[in-house]
């Protein structure tokens, strides 16, 4: 790969960057830690309970802005609880010492979405956040709002993760249909405007459309996989009428009616939130890593699971409506590894799916 190839750097590129010392990191990387174009980022080993979000603002450190708005210390090393509706800050194992002409981008990971465990990077001298300027040195921390469910935490646990790009990589919409009539983006007719656009599905078999977080649950070991019994900690969400009532302040899991297809020289990031669809947010995991729904990769007619929050007014979702769209950016270069072809990817040709940690449904 030419050192000056623009686009998301892949996972090949991520690892030169490890090698070099532009990502540095306070352990060893885990098993899986690299993704085709991301990098998983871990928590460290204290949290502090925060009286308030905040972002550092130039010519301030994270330190510093935590001295006005810590309120305690906890020691994660055995294993601690998040409390639902509190705020966190929790630094990180891995660092940045970026060169002048990369920036990156955090989000949230699928998990941790699916969770609605509210997560957000933050960095010294920040002033957005998720977004890391080209040239950064120092530190990352995680902000962590636990919304629906309180979680057990422990040093390691990756709740977001990084991606990294050279230049301006975004496809315009010509190139977004041109990818599309060649190769097939979506199972269907496409909506291109300022990138891909989806829709919900609620015509899904016996009417099952999607899950509601229950209000009053037990809490989460994030370090347990295929454990929980779903019906604990939510409702299912049936139509009625071809529709759904989404309740304020009510977390829903729904699904996509298109099966999304990311190509291995691509990646996308799903658009959070657009205010003309709706008082809603969907999807607070937004990266698509190359491979995903790829037929080669194992995932004909993956799904994009839609993380939905309803805000001021209730709201009728129909059938087909509109709800966001995918930003797809090429790759500098073809990663080395695919999602769910060369990883144990939990996600890959999903349907309706909860998060990792609930035990399939039956039936």
């Amino acid at each position: 790969m030419s050192q000056t190839a623009q686009g998301v750097l892949p996972s090949q590129a991520i690892q030169k960057m490890l090698d070099q010392g532009e990502i540095t990191v306070m352990q060893p990387l885990s098993d899986g830690q690299i993704q085709p174009a991301s990098l998983d980022l871990r928590l460290g080993a204290i949290a502090y309970r925060v009286r308030a979000s905040f972002l550092t603002g130039k010519g301030n450190s994270v330190q510093s802005r935590l001295e006005d708005f810590k309120t305690h210390e906890i020691d994660l090393s055995n294993g601690a609880v998040l409390e639902k509706g509190c705020v966190y800050l929790i630094p990180l194992m891995e660092g940045l010492n970026l060169p002048t002409d990369i920036t990156a981008v955090a989000n949230a990971k699928s998990s941790t979405g699916r969770l609605d465990l509210f997560t957000r990077c933050i960095t010294d001298n920040g002033i957005e956040f998720d977004r890391i300027e080209a040239g950064y040195q120092g530190p990352l921390y995680a902000e962590i709002s636990p919304r629906s469910f309180s979680v057990l935490v422990r040093p390691g646990i990756r709740l977001n993760q990084i991606r990294f790009r050279r230049g301006i990589s975004t496809l315009s919409d010509d190139a977004l249909l041109g990818l599309h009539n060649d190769i097939g983006l979506v199972d269907g007719p496409a909506q291109i405007d300022h990138g891909l656009g989806f829709s919900v599905d609620l015509d899904l078999p016996n009417g099952l459309v999607g899950y509601r977080a229950k209000p009053h649950t037990g809490l989460i070991d994030l370090g347990l996989i295929d454990h929980y019994n779903p019906s604990e900690y939510w409702e299912q969400v049936y139509v009625e009428r071809g529709r759904i009532i989404l309740d304020p302040g009510a977390f829903y899991i729904l699904v996509s009616r298109e099966a999304v297809h990311i190509p291995p020289n691509c990646a996308a990031e799903m658009a959070p939130y657009l205010a003309m669809v709706g008082e809603f947010r969907v999807h607070y995991a937004g990266f698509f890593d190359p491979g995903f729904g790829n037929t080669d990769a194992g995932g004909a007619g993956s799904r994009g699971v839609l993380e939905v929050r309803c805000h001021e007014a209730p709201f009728a979702l129909e059938h087909g409506q509109s709800v966001g769209r995918l930003i797809y950016e090429y790759m500098a270069e073809v990663p080395d590894i695919l999602y769910g072809a060369d990883l144990k990817s939990n996600y890959q040709g999903q349907g309706l799916k909860l998060s990792k940690h609930f035990k399939t449904p039956k039936g």
